[in-house]
């Protein structure tokens, strides 16, 4: 066997692993191009029942919102588009304050939207009720309630 065939004989295999490479990278590129479906509180639906900060004029209310979102409304003024950056920072500033005040948690949207537009977010606190928050503090499940 000649050097010459050697060296063609290893660029062929070279050849052949770089082809099945791309080959096994093609999908896997594909798949996490394609959207995921929404998980989070950012999602259609407004599954974690998000109030905007500060409050905006002319929003309609939501049915079933929540205590801390209601009191944000009743203690801070709303702004518009038209508000001035003075009043509106002081808006937003007392806003998260009572989000805070409430139990709530503020929330910052970089990815704006049409169902959730503003940039910071009050997520109202979930009751114990409406939480399984005893697994969630206890895993050696000890304490939990006998069915």
């Amino acid at each position: 066997m000649t050097v010459n065939s050697k060296s063609a004989g290893i660029m062929g295999t070279i050849e052949r692993w770089v082809i099945l490479l791309i080959l096994a990278i093609l999908p896997g590129s594909y798949a996490s191009t394609v959207k995921a479906e929404c998980t989070g509180c950012l999602c259609p639906g407004n599954p974690c029942k998000l109030c905007p900060l500060p409050p905006v004029k002319n929003n309609s209310s939501v049915s079933g919102e929540s205590d801390a979102c209601q009191k944000i409304q009743e203690k801070v003024l709303p702004v518009s588009k038209n508000t001035e950056p003075n009043e509106h920072y002081a808006s937003l500033h007392k806003s998260i304050t009572e989000c805070v005040r409430n139990g709530g948690d503020v929330l910052m949207n970089s990815r704006r939207s049409q169902e959730f537009p503003s940039k910071h977010y009050c997520k109202p606190y979930i009751s114990a009720e409406k939480a399984n928050t005893k697994q969630a503090t206890d895993p050696s499940r000890k304490n939990q309630d006998k069915k």
